[in-house]
């Protein structure tokens, strides 16, 4: 008996160790990605008229009309039907991922916007609340910066050629972005709390990696339609499998939902 006691203990302690040095591993494989592509609904891929055009006469004209400033708020690839500035992201999601969060802050510990030909360079932003927003300009003339969310309220302007990091806090809904000195400049800045959440490319793809295994709701996003996926801000259940990609195929962006 008292052999056995000895072996049982000493199984028992092997079994702790191994379980005490199989974390990294395990947590590896206990989280899978999600992917997708948003997608055109209509047969004809709308093309908008141009915000500023060239030459017109405008404020800052010799900067701000030197080259037509395109309207990003529905950009669809004529190729693939692509829709590009998408907001992709988890809505309270089950489980995190901090590695994924030290990643994405030592990766990336600024999110540059820029004022770029008197435009928003990118349209629409997302970032982690650890993150740091710079706020800048590339313009030779002054621009400002006016957000307006939740938790944020920002209001300032930028020299020609300056710049201004700010912390920002997470949010609820994407922030509108707008310069008040060229009014036509618009785009959409969205805070996290997490690190499930990604922009649709040129072509409408997503991938959000690092997701928990089990289910999430996910949320699809576009300032024209406002949210693309069934369940609205609740969003759409999906199983998300550890060590695995999730596809949810192609989601139709709806024509007749854009306003």
């Amino acid at each position: 008996m008292r052999i056995a006691s000895t072996t049982m203990l000493r199984l028992t302690t092997l079994g702790l160790l191994i379980a005490m040095a199989a974390p990294a591993s395990a947590q590896a494989q206990s989280y899978g990605t999600i992917k997708g592509k948003v997608v055109w609904g209509g047969a004809q891929v709308p093309e908008l008229p141009p915000k500023v055009k060239q030459g017109e006469n405008v404020k800052d004209a010799q900067v701000c009309a030197a080259e037509p400033i395109p309207d990003e708020s529905l950009v669809i690839d004529p190729r693939s039907k692509g829709v590009k500035y998408c907001l992709v992201y988890l809505v309270r999601p089950k489980g995190s991922n901090p590695e994924l969060v030290n990643t994405l802050v030592e990766e990336h510990p600024q999110v540059v916007i820029d004022q770029q030909g008197c435009k928003f360079v990118p349209h629409l932003v997302a970032l982690h609340e650890k993150q740091q927003a710079l706020f800048k300009s590339s313009d030779p003339v002054a621009h400002n910066v006016r957000l307006q969310g939740f938790s944020n309220s920002l209001n300032f302007m930028l020299p020609a050629n300056g710049e201004l990091p700010r912390p920002l806090s997470s949010e609820r809904r994407p922030m509108p972005m707008a310069c008040d000195i060229h009014p036509w400049m618009q785009g959409y800045i969205m805070v996290f709390d997490h690190p499930f959440f990604a922009v649709t490319d040129e072509e409408g793809n997503f991938e959000i990696p690092g997701v928990p295994a089990g289910e999430q709701n996910v949320v699809i996003w576009h300032e024209k339609v406002g949210y693309v996926t069934p369940g609205l801000a609740r969003g759409q259940a999906v199983e998300v499998q550890a060590g695995k990609e999730t596809s949810l195929g192609e989601v139709t962006l709806d024509p007749s939902k854009v306003r």
